[in-house]
């Protein structure tokens, strides 16, 4: 490493955020850019470890001690280089990532890890302001063509890798925009959408098709799909929500999170929602179903719609404070995290169950929830028991449920094409050839394992590309 001596000498410095006061009244970012000079401190913090389980915490398998260390000695577009080798977005990753890098990093056994996620933010941020981000078309084309049906990261890593490969890739997506959920489930205060633009931008340039506006299974059918590609890729993610089956599931202001957040993405993109559709939280209690990423995206959103109050419910117990015993180094900590979203303001309550909710008029006002207590079984494994009396109600104008998603949507393109399931409902494909049970349709992201983070349908992504480009010539990505 380029300072031996540096995570001695500087202590772990993160980034400045907006005040809550102005952040809240905007859907721009929160976090800021640090100096060249602070990140060049905080990149010789990275030790010289005999083995960088960084590497091995990031599902994308970041070359993290390398990057680091060029940032330390000022070589930034080397450090680009060398973050693109394998990640196709690393300016999304490092804005949404939850950084499974850090919590491995060796550091972080007796000290704070490495800003590892700040940094390689600020490397892809200096591509793009120095201009060294551009695009470079294939030299030459292999004349398969290649459909991925699907815009969000798996499904644009897919197609980034087997463009650069030669194939003609064109990306099917069905709503009006490129980009899946992080055109219309991640907040703008978390990725501004020109972020994804530019990056689209390019990918354009170097001779990728989008397809925005078509739904695979209604405006294309599956057999002509089979039809007009060589290979397919199925990237259309765990779009199918988990319920909430209980008593007044139907009345008006109880929706889902994924119909909530995408409206507030398409009113900061300048569109026009219908006033009868609309759903909004000014000035209402809110009731969030769900301690999860979503979640937490529906609390700060509903902080800038101007809501009366914001509640938070998880169903598990409170987290602790810090690494529980069952989760240590270097595994992925069971910890208490706290999001922006949750500096802002509300409240949240952990071990709760909703039992019902009740109205007036068909529209809710009253969510009815208990309390629960969490035990283990002789084996182990933890049970919930309601605890007698402790139920208790929450004003509720607005309820929003954010409890994640449980498998892609089978009725239309799925069950058209004929694939095979797992026990989950995911579309069956090994780790290894990303092929489904359908010969020549590949399957990448939320879609085969399930929902799970940005970085993680990236590697599915690039992955299912590799197999595709063997598929069709025999030749790795």
């Amino acid at each position: 490493m380029g300072k031996v001596t540096g995570f001695l000498e500087k202590k772990r410095k993160t980034p400045k955020k907006r005040p809550v006061e102005e952040r809240v009244k905007d859907y721009r970012e929160i976090e800021q850019l640090p100096p060249s000079e602070e990140l060049r401190d905080q990149g010789a913090r990275c030790m010289d470890c005999g083995i960088p389980f960084c590497n091995n915490g990031c599902p994308l398998g970041n070359l993290i001690p390398d990057w680091n260390d060029l940032v330390y000695r000022d070589r930034w577009h080397e450090a680009l280089d060398f973050l693109h080798k394998t990640n196709n977005f690393p300016e999304w990753t490092g804005r949404v990532c939850p950084a499974p890098c850090e919590t491995a990093c060796v550091l972080g056994i007796n000290d704070d890890p490495v800003t590892i996620k700040q940094i390689e933010f600020s490397i892809a941020e200096r591509g793009w302001e120095e201009g060294w981000i551009k695009a470079n078309p294939p030299a030459s084309r292999t004349g398969k063509r290649v459909a991925v049906i699907g815009s969000g990261p798996a499904g644009l890593a897919a197609a980034d890798q087997l463009n650069k490969a030669g194939h003609l890739v064109t990306v099917f997506e069905r709503d009006d925009r490129i980009g899946g959920l992080l055109r219309y489930g991640i907040p703008d205060f978390k990725l501004e959408k020109r972020f994804i633009d530019r990056r689209l931008d390019v990918m354009k340039e170097e001779g990728v098709v989008f397809a925005p506006n078509v739904h695979v299974g209604k405006d294309v059918s599956a057999t002509e799909l089979r039809r007009d590609f060589d290979a397919v890729v199925l990237a259309i993610g765990a779009g199918e929500p988990r319920e909430l089956p209980v008593e007044g599931r139907d009345l008006d202001g109880v929706h889902l999170a994924m119909d909530f957040l995408p409206q507030q993405n398409k009113r900061v993109a300048g569109d026009n929602v219908p006033a009868e559709k609309s759903i909004t939280a000014e000035g209402k209690h809110v009731v969030v179903i769900g301690g999860g990423d979503t979640g937490a995206d529906c609390v700060g959103t509903s902080h800038r719609q101007g809501a009366l109050s914001v509640t938070q419910l998880e169903l598990m117990p409170k987290p602790p404070d810090d690494r529980a015993p069952q989760t240590p180094w270097p595994l992925w900590p069971m910890m208490l995290r706290t999001s922006t979203s949750h500096e802002e303001g509300g409240v949240r309550d952990w071990a709760v169950a909703t039992k019902r909710l009740s109205g007036k008029d068909g529209k809710v006002d009253t969510l009815h929830a208990v309390r629960l207590e969490w035990k283990a079984d002789e084996s182990g494994r933890m049970s919930m028991q309601e605890i007698p009396g402790s139920d208790f109600e929450i004003k509720a104008d607005l309820v929003l449920l954010a409890m994640g998603f449980v498998a892609p949507v089978h009725k239309g393109l799925l069950d058209e094409l004929q694939v095979a399931y797992d026990p989950r409902g995911n579309v069956l494909a090994d780790a290894q050839r990303y092929e489904s049970s359908v010969p020549g349709v590949f399957v990448a992201g939320d879609t085969r394992r399930g929902a799970s983070l940005v970085v993680w349908a990236i590697w599915e992504g690039r992955e299912a590309a590799r197999a595709v480009d063997q598929y069709l010539s025999g030749v790795a990505v």
